[in-house]
């Protein structure tokens, strides 16, 4: 009868020491799985704010050139009508 409960409880044993052992790498490997998919994100946000600053350069340049454009018509514009009075 001892032999019975002793093997009763060996089995149970086995069955919980390998269910904590699967709960433990696939937790693990959760973990593993959610540093990658950070990495990943961080990198992706990094990507984006340095192709965000090309942006804020570009439109910078733009910018300036479209105001000495607009100051030159405006030059322009001024000395036609100076000559038009």
């Amino acid at each position: 009868m001892i032999d019975l409960i002793a093997a009763a409880l060996g089995a149970l044993l086995g069955v919980g020491g390998t269910g904590a052992i699967m709960t433990l790498s696939g937790a693990a490997r959760r973990n593993t799985e959610s540093r990658e998919a950070v990495i990943r994100l961080t990198s992706a946000v990094e990507s984006i704010a340095g192709k965000l600053e090309e942006l804020h350069q570009d439109m910078k340049v733009d910018r300036k050139e479209i105001y000495t454009k607009l100051n030159e018509h405006g030059n322009r514009i001024t000395l036609l009508e100076s000559k038009g009075r």
